[in-house]
């Protein structure tokens, strides 16, 4: 909302405040001004000044030597290159010392010889935008009217002295959509009046009921509607205050009735909608709801086709406006309208909503029926609207407007306590202060003591509820003056929760592993949803009901294909060794139609591709393989204390490589898998060798598993065993680990698995296994027997279990 400072003056005297201290106390207030608009723009030296003579300048073709008169004892003369200049016209002129926007300077000058006392001022170039100009002088110079007198200021006569301020409003506060709700709103913070417009009702022997009728079809759409009639009007230009405050308000000026109707809907906040009544095609006005395909041609000159979720006003047979939108071109006010249907309503904002959006409309007055206007100045904008119309246009109001008034007005009322106000604020607050609060906003109350029952006009839809009258109150009384206290009661030091401290050790250890973190999108596509080659497929999508387009139609339920995505991302941008990883949430529901909310699981989840370590100096170069994604997984799972309870199984899943996959393991429970991204899929995604794995955070932050304990350096020396053993080639290295740990017993400390061969010396379908075994008493000397007798117990198992043999 843009608020002019000199405007604003016609309904409350601010004239001892400045613009900016008017913004201070806006914004204290609680409205927001986000910038203050300096129209002058640090311009000078530009007068209005009066074309007596124009004629060809000698040497240019496209150039005029114009003789201007602007108040001063001598004429200047000035060379133009604009084609609409001519005598007898009144110009912006600047003179000889000048400044203009962008701090140019005018000085004397030759042009093709001849000698140029200034510039004749086109309104682009006193820093007006483009599409506030009228259209008649978009291109060219602008000419003032006929009053206006050579030597007086341009800036003033232009308002270009004005500052504007621009408002951030929430969208609960559309009262102040409107050069009235600021007034009330200025009126409330400084304790002053507010000075409504004058409004005189026409005296017409004619009758508006004798020219048109009115019908409503779609009440709910439309509570109220009302139809004047101004006739004998002469379509002109406005005023120049009209068109200036238009353009301070950031509204261009296109004819004096137009204008008068976008005058009043910054004024009074109300918007309205002027007809030529000859062209409107009857005498009488339907509103209804559109008929499914039917078409209109809008003011812009677009074909429009509507459906039956859009109000239209129409003349009985066709729509000549969408209601709340935008009107047609064929009812359109042109330069010999003579008689005009002047359009008050009150319609529904969703409806409207519904229409601007679907029609991709968005205007002045479809903002403000969206956000809500006051159901009492319908009418009352109306009548001002008339009364201007008559004024400028030289017509003449029919008596009465044609209405149809079904609208339900009723005024909130809420009530408040003194205890409430101070309890919520903090502050010590007497009843008597809280009603002179009351008394500045202008809201009727009933007083019982301590005890409010306020009546909220409809003006301020936005009060409703008894903290909406504290914030009232807190706003009026300054928030700078309520006091700053500290908590009462007990405080306690705050902390993170288990599963918050978990989730941060998991980051911190991918990270020092060196992943990346990547943010991706929970909303994907539905061949992306059911996640890594369809391993989710049996679950049932949750597909949004008015998605933003078909990539975000989905929820997930897996993180991998999106990490995919950011690796593809990178490899494409010449980035070859990536290693990211994500915490995010899926939702899985399984369904058949989803009715409930899906149940959301946080995961872990990563993907690694290309090199994952190069040493080059020392040689060394190592490319991510499945080892790399086990070790930055088993890093994980140290961190988080499950390393001892987790197990890693040989597994197959669909997108994965069948024989580089494992299902990890806790305590018997899968909560993820590890593997390679199967090589037919790589190729159609384009990767290089990726490696992934997933795992379910919930659970694993979840495991109750015993408190860690401290393991002091031993004081007495281990002994080490080196075993080779020969195994089936289908034995897993994991397997002959766990024999090996359980039939160690309590002297064995530590097993690693340093070799596996395959090939000459073995049998076919034999593999060999080596593996390091420590043995050590932390509170004595272990002999050669002891350690023995529990290394051929360890061998007897192997063989019982597994059928190991040690290698010869």
């Amino acid at each position: 909302m843009l608020v002019s400072y000199q405007w604003l003056q016609d309904y409350i005297d601010v004239a001892d405040l400045t613009p900016a201290e008017i913004a201070d106390r806006l914004t204290k207030g609680g409205i927001e001004v986000d910038i203050i608009h300096s129209l002058k723009k640090g311009m000078s030296g530009v007068v209005v000044g009066h074309v007596l003579e124009c004629t060809q300048h000698p040497n240019a073709d496209k150039l005029r030597v114009c003789k201007v008169d602007i108040g001063a004892e001598e004429h200047l003369q000035i060379i133009c290159g604009a084609a609409n200049v001519g005598a007898g016209q009144k110009v912006a002129v600047a003179t000889v010392g000048a400044v203009l926007p962008g701090n140019f300077k005018i000085k004397k000058a030759k042009l093709r010889g001849e000698l140029s006392q200034g510039m004749i001022c086109s309104l682009q170039e006193l820093g007006i935008e483009g599409k506030l100009i009228p259209k008649e002088f978009a291109e060219g110079i602008y000419n003032f009217p006929e009053e206006v007198e050579a030597g007086q200021d341009a800036l003033e006569a232009l308002n270009l002295t004005d500052e504007v301020l621009e408002l951030d409003l929430t969208p609960n506060r559309s009262d102040c959509l409107s050069m009235l709700g600021v007034a009330y709103e200025m009126a409330a913070l400084l304790g002053r009046e507010v000075e409504h417009p004058t409004i005189k009702e026409g005296t017409s022997s004619d009758k508006a009921a004798d020219y048109v009728s009115v019908h409503v079809k779609a009440a709910e759409d439309n509570p109220y509607y009302g139809a004047k009639v101004i006739k004998n009007v002469k379509i002109g230009p406005s005023p120049l205050w009209l068109q200036n405050r238009l353009t301070a308000a950031g509204i261009r000026p296109i004819s004096n009735v137009v204008d008068v109707t976008n005058y009043v809907l910054i004024e009074y906040g109300q918007p309205l909608h002027a007809f030529d009544y000859d062209r409107f095609g009857s005498k009488e006005v339907v509103v209804r709801r559109a008929r499914a395909g039917e078409e209109i041609v809008t003011l812009d000159n677009e074909t429009r086709k509507l459906s039956n979720d859009h109000l239209v006003i129409t003349n009985g047979t066709e729509a000549t406006a969408v209601a709340g939108v935008m009107g047609g071109a064929s009812s359109e006010v042109q330069n010999d309208t003579t008689t005009i249907l002047l359009e008050a309503a009150y319609f529904n904002g969703q409806t409207v909503r519904k229409a601007s959006r679907d029609l991709g409309l968005r205007s002045e007055s479809s903002m403000r029926y969206e956000k809500g206007v006051d159901p009492k100045r319908v009418r009352e904008a109306a009548e001002r609207a008339a009364q201007l119309i008559a004024e400028l246009a030289d017509g003449e109001v029919v008596d009465g407007i044609v209405e149809v008034d079904t609208l339900d007005i009723k005024e909130q009322e809420v009530a408040l306590s003194t205890e409430q106000v101070n309890s919520l604020l903090g502050t010590d607050l007497s009843s008597g202060n809280i009603a002179k609060i009351f008394d500045r906003l202008e809201f009727p109350y009933v007083q019982n003591d301590e005890e409010f029952v306020v009546t909220a006009p409809t003006r301020r839809s936005d009060i409703s509820i008894t903290e909406d009258l504290v914030e009232e109150v807190a706003r009026l009384y300054g928030y700078d003056h309520i006091p700053t206290t500290l908590p009462i009661g007990l405080t306690t030091t705050g902390h993170l929760t288990d599963y918050q401290a978990g989730r941060r050790k998991a980051r911190r250890s991918l990270e020092a592993a060196g992943l990346y973190q990547a943010i991706t999108y929970s909303l994907t596509t539905p061949s992306k949803a059911t996640g890594l080659s369809k391993e989710n497929e049996h679950l049932t999508p949750v597909k949004l009901s008015m998605p933003m387009s078909e990539d975000r139609s989905t929820l997930r339920t897996s993180l991998i294909p999106h990490l995919l995505d950011v690796i593809s991302y990178n490899l494409n941008r010449k980035v070859n060794n990536v290693a990211v990883y994500e915490i995010g949430s899926i939702f899985l529901s399984e369904e058949k139609e989803v009715t409930k909310q899906p149940q959301e699981k946080e995961m872990v989840a990563g993907a690694l591709t290309g090199v994952a370590h190069s040493h080059l100096w020392q040689g060394e170069k190592k490319v991510v393989d499945f080892f790399v994604a086990k070790g930055v997984v088993e890093s994980l799972l140290s961190e988080l204390g499950l390393i001892h309870y987790v197990t890693f199984e040989q597994t197959n899943k669909q997108g994965l490589h069948p024989g580089r996959t494992a299902a990890v393991v806790l305590d018997g429970s899968e909560v993820g898998f590890i593997g390679q991204i199967h090589p037919t899929l790589q190729k159609e995604l384009d990767l290089n060798e990726t490696y992934v794995f997933q795992l379910d955070l919930e659970q694993l932050l979840g495991y109750k598993y015993d408190d860690v304990a401290y393991i002091p350096i031993p004081r007495f020396p281990a002994i080490s065993r080196d075993i080779a053993l020969v195994v089936d080639e289908t034995v897993h290295a994991g397997k002959v680990h766990q024999v090996i740990v359980t039939a160690g017993g309590q002297l064995l400390k530590n097993v690693q698995l340093f070799d596996l061969y395959q090939g000459e010396h073995l049998e076919a379908g034999k593999k060999s296994l080596a593996f390091s075994l420590t043995y050590y008493d932390p509170e004595r000397t272990l002999t050669d027997e002891e350690v023995s007798q529990v290394h051929l117990k360890v061998l007897d198992q192997l063989k019982a279990e597994i059928g190991a043999e040690l290698r010869a």
